[in-house]
């Protein structure tokens, strides 16, 4: 009988390969906008150059500090995964770091978003390999667990499922849930139109003001 605390799952199928392609160039706050603004988190910062992260969402929960479960996550996921690991926030310890990073490039995944720390953050910064994460520390990790994987995870407050569609950018992350991702996609289209609309009225200086005084008025402010 394995260690209590021990968990290993499948992923599930998560989003398809056309789905993802619709999402390759959404931007995170027009998502957030298309999703009520009501989820997702910011308080996680992309670490690398390209400042996206796209992919299935391959999930992770260990203790805060130790990494073994994310060592076992990078051989277990697929070409495409990110791996999402709730770490509880702790920034003392480094989750990943330089090797581990290189080790899951080589295998093709799609990044890491990381509610801890990591370290070698300059050759990360450098590198092309997604890294979302709450803090940087030269500490290194445990490798003891307990952990799970492919369970619900929680990100700075964001329920992260296994499967999930991960999106990031520099504005922050969002966890789509796959039978969502093609409704909210058309959604953010309609608002991406919209704001190129606006972004004209404004370049030919005919920008639609009055809103901001009928807002004031109706609060009895002017």
């Amino acid at each position: 009988m394995p260690d209590f605390g021990f968990t290993l799952h499948d992923c599930p199928p998560g989003p398809d390969r056309d789905t993802l392609l619709a999402y390759r160039d959404l931007a995170v706050a027009n998502i957030s906008d298309a999703m009520s603004r009501t989820v997702g988190t910011s308080a996680l910062r992309p670490l690398h150059r390209s400042r996206r992260i796209l992919g299935r969402a391959f999930t992770v929960q260990t203790r805060p500090g130790d990494n073994l479960m994310v060592h076992k996550a990078i051989d277990m996921a697929a070409p495409g995964d990110v791996i999402v690991v709730d770490a509880g926030g702790d920034t003392h310890n480094a989750i990943i770091g330089e090797i581990m990073a290189g080790w899951a490039a080589k295998r093709g995944l799609a990044g890491f978003v990381i509610d801890g720390a990591v370290r070698d953050s300059d050759t990360l910064a450098a590198g092309d390999l997604p890294v979302f994460a709450r803090g940087v520390a030269h500490r290194g990790p445990y490798k003891d667990g307990p952990g799970a994987i492919n369970v619900p995870v929680s990100v700075d407050g964001m329920v992260v499922l296994p499967g999930d569609l991960l999106i990031g950018d520099a504005d922050g992350l969002l966890a789509i849930r796959p039978d969502q991702a093609p409704a909210i996609a058309e959604r953010v289209r309609a608002i991406a139109a919209a704001e190129a609309a606006i972004l004209q009225d404004i370049e030919r200086g005919a920008l639609d003001r009055r809103w901001v005084d009928a807002a004031l008025k109706a609060r009895g402010v002017l």
